[in-house]
């Protein structure tokens, strides 16, 4: 075998970036020989993302994301296994952001009577997510002997910002690196709000503003920024509090990829649709001399013979609890009957 284009590093090389705990798409220009395409946005202040940029991008990625998603497929394990230490036993599961929905058999195995939904708000990604099929059996005796295929997973096309989904209707709402895609995260989370019934837990990840440093020293400035902003954990957690969660718990780790030569990394970005999309992004990057600076700055980082790539990776969950205010702000009084008086003797 060759050298591989990427790898994880482990946690053991990751001892010196300890964990910081707190409670209250991977973004570039996107074609290192023509000039790009640019980032996408978050809640700060004239940082918005072109929507319909976006979901063309997005769109353009179903058939070739998978594979090219090291970085996905290790968060989603570790999303795994916080589950082991949280008690929760939904019985409808929304997959929101599913892309060409990986985890969706992760969450059928985990939790085999619930139901799993697929959600994207890209209609190719989600083709290739019908495509996927449980890998646990279906539960109950009874369909057990009928024999077949397992179903595909129900698909749903929305924005995470409007989902057509009846208040309180699911149980938990699993979204890896959704939050990445959207410049204010606080509509989408009062949808999620909305839509999980009381008890019910989100269970997300998100990428913080150091993602992506090592691109973001090397490419030129002067035009405007050319990779994406990504949110602070602090003010993810904020926006949860707004939305109404309760006690939202949250972890920060950095994850670095180590890569080949500088093309692999941007082909990564490229292949999973993680390139950048903001309003105001640069429209290229002094062609071909543009992108050989930054090629031969990134060299200059080399580790091991290696190009790293970090990611500062976000992770948390936070429940739904009785709410104690209406959505308007007002204060919810709840009035319990009087337990009978006992009888005279």
């Amino acid at each position: 075998m060759g050298t591989p284009l990427r790898k994880v590093e482990t946690d053991s090389h990751l001892a010196h970036q300890p964990r910081e705990k707190t409670r209250p798409p991977l973004m570039t220009d996107s074609n290192p020989n023509t000039g790009g395409d640019g980032p996408p946005a978050n809640a700060q202040e004239g940082f918005r993302i072109d929507h319909e940029l976006q979901k063309r991008r997005f769109d353009r990625a179903a058939a070739t994301t998978d594979g090219a998603d090291p970085l996905f497929r290790e968060i989603a394990r570790r999303m795994d296994e916080r589950l082991d230490y949280i008690r929760a036993t939904p019985k409808r599961i929304l997959d929101l952001g599913c892309g060409t929905g990986p985890d969706l058999a992760r969450l059928s195995g985990r939790f085999p009577e619930a139901q799993v939904l697929a959600t994207d708000f890209s209609l190719p990604m989600l083709a290739h997510a019908r495509g996927r099929r449980p890998d646990a059996p279906p539960p109950g005796l009874f369909r057990r002997l009928l024999g077949g295929s397992p179903k595909p997973f129900p698909a749903i096309a929305a924005d995470a910002r409007a989902l057509p989904l009846a208040r309180g209707s699911i149980g938990m709402v699993w979204s890896n690196l959704m939050l990445t895609a959207l410049d204010d995260p606080l509509p989408a989370l009062k949808e999620i709000h909305r839509v999980l019934e009381i008890g019910g837990m989100l269970m997300f990840s998100t990428l913080g503003p150091d993602t992506l440093r090592e691109l973001r020293a090397v490419l030129p400035s002067y035009a405007g920024e050319r990779v994406h902003r990504f949110i602070d954990m602090h003010d993810i957690g904020d926006a949860l509090v707004r939305a109404g969660f309760s006690d939202p718990v949250m972890d920060m780790e950095m994850v670095t990829l180590t890569y080949a030569d500088f093309d692999g990394l941007i082909a990564d970005l490229r292949a999973t649709g993680s390139v950048n999309t903001s309003a105001a992004r640069p429209r290229g990057l002094s062609g071909r001399a543009g992108w050989a600076a930054a090629r031969a700055a990134y060299e200059r980082l080399r580790i091991d013979g290696r190009l790293p790539a970090t990611f500062e990776v976000i992770q948390g969950h936070a429940w739904k609890t009785t709410p104690k205010t209406t959505e308007d702000g007002r204060s919810i009084i709840r009035f319990e009957p009087r337990p009978p008086r006992p009888a005279a003797a």
